[in-house]
């Protein structure tokens, strides 16, 4: 059993050079092995300041990769500290602009009058050459 922290001390190591994860309950420094992280360190970095057992689980590591996770173990999380339920807040979307959709329209026509009037033309001269 190790020193136990609260989610705030462990969401102040949310950097490349300094980079914490709570995973099952247990704290891990994982600085050392964001450059050898087959996924990448944005995955790991991405992770940090939360309860990572579900990011964890989802990608389904290997035993292997579960037990290198010991080396990197630092203590254990105060559970009291997380949240139970996270609230979602939904990415900002730009504001739907009218406008622009007479503009993408009128680039839509732009490019099927031509055709068509090219299919028109095909088409009589397929058909003139034909009866003749």
């Amino acid at each position: 059993m190790g020193k136990a922290f609260t989610l705030k001390e462990v969401a102040e190591h949310n950097d490349p050079k300094d980079c914490w994860l709570i995973i099952h309950g247990k704290v891990f420094d994982v600085t050392k092995f964001l450059e050898d992280h087959p996924g990448g360190d944005d995955v790991l970095l991405s992770a940090t300041g939360k309860d990572a057992t579900d990011d964890f689980e989802d990608v389904g590591h290997s035993t292997t990769a579960k037990s290198m996770m010991d080396e990197f173990y630092v203590g254990d999380i105060d559970t009291a500290t997380i949240p139970s339920k996270v609230e979602y807040t939904a990415p900002k979307q730009a504001h739907y602009n009218q406008d622009k959709t007479t503009e993408f329209i009128i680039k839509i026509l732009q490019f099927l009058v031509p055709l068509l009037i090219l299919g028109v033309a095909v088409g009589i001269r397929f058909y003139t050459r034909s009866a003749a």
